[in-house]
């Protein structure tokens, strides 16, 4: 079981930025694609970014060089950094984990989401 704990939203103001934090239980890199979803009032979860055991990143086409995926294995905590914020990506932001779980017999896979972090932007 993979535990996941998001910090560092909050309230800014537009053009401003914010380092979102989900720390891990554990060393998990190796074997979960991490990523970032959000969810707006009213609207269905999307996702934003994601970072895959090999370090590839992908990103929302409404997010792309504005917002910045990465994940520290020491700490392991993976991290968005997002920059030039817009009111639009106001939002409850999820840390998604999903993990491939092989033996010599059998891949299973799990799926985790923390708890989420609210980010709001004022115009």
């Amino acid at each position: 079981q993979v535990q996941l704990v998001e910090s560092g939203g909050g309230l800014v103001q537009a053009g401003g930025s914010l380092r979102l934090s989900c720390a891990a239980s554990g060393s998990i890199f190796s074997i979960c694609a991490m990523g970032w979803h959000r969810q707006a009032p009213g609207k269905q979860r999307e996702l934003v970014a994601t970072i895959t055991t090999g370090s590839n990143t992908n990103y929302a086409d409404a997010v792309k060089g504005r917002f910045t995926i990465s994940r520290d294995s020491a700490k392991n905590t993976v991290y968005l950094q997002t920059n030039s914020l817009k009111p639009e990506d106001t939002a409850v932001y999820y840390c998604n984990a999903v993990c491939t779980y092989s033996t010599i017999s059998s891949v299973r896979r799990g799926d985790y989401w923390g708890q989420g972090t609210q980010v709001t932007v004022s115009s």
